[in-house]
C-alpha cells in the first residue's frame, strides 16, 4: 500500500535504524500492517548471537513502535516540522518465537485510546502466521523549539 518514500514522510528514522520496508495495510486513525523483511546483512546479527544470529527484541519493540509512529503521524496528515512520537511506555510485551536471518515479520498495530498528542496501541508481530511477540505501547507527541 505504501512503499519507503511514503514511510520516510511520516516516520523519522533512517538507515541504520529504519526498521519498516512497506506498509501493506492503513486505516486512517484505526490500524497498521507493516512488513519488515529480516536479513543477515544487517550489523546486529554479527554479535547477537555469532552462530545463531536473532533478531533482538528491542529490535521488534523499535519496528512496532515505528509502525504506531507511522499510524499516528499518517493520520495526523503527515509528520509535523518539530514534533516526534516518542516512545512512552512499553505497558506489557511477550515474546513467544524467535525472529531469524530470512524470515518475513509481519507488524499490525490498533490504536485503543487516543489522548490528545497521546495515544496507546496495541502491537502484535507475526512470522508465517505465528505470533512472535505481541504488547501494548504508550506515545506521545513532543514538539520541539
Amino acid at each position: 500500500m505504501f512503499d519507503i518514500k511514503e514511510i520516510m514522510k511520516n516516520v523519522p528514522h533512517r538507515f541504520p535504524f529504519l526498521l519498516i520496508d512497506r506498509v501493506t495495510e492503513f486505516k486512517e486513525n484505526e490500524s497498521v500492517t507493516v512488513l519488515k523483511n529480516v536479513t543477515i546483512n544487517e550489523a546486529q546479527f554479527q554479535g547477537h548471537f555469532p552462530g545463531n544470529p536473532v533478531l533482538p527484541g528491542v529490535y521488534i519493540i523499535e519496528n512496532m513502535a515505528q509502525a504506531a509512529c507511522f499510524l499516528l503521524s499518517k493520520s495526523a496528515g503527515g509528520l509535523v516540522e518539530n514534533a516526534v512520537y516518542y516512545l512512552g511506555k512499553v505497558k506489557t510485551i511477550q515474546f513467544m518465537h524467535p525472529v531469524f536471518p530470512g524470515d518475513q515479520m509481519i507488524t499490525t498495530v490498533t490504536i485503543e485510546k487516543k489522548f490528545g498528542d497521546s495515544a496507546m496501541v496495541n502491537a502484535k508481530s507475526f512470522v508465517d502466521g505465528k505470533v512472535v511477540a505481541k504488547g501494548d505501547l504508550m506515545f506521545g507527541m513532543k514538539r520541539g523549539e
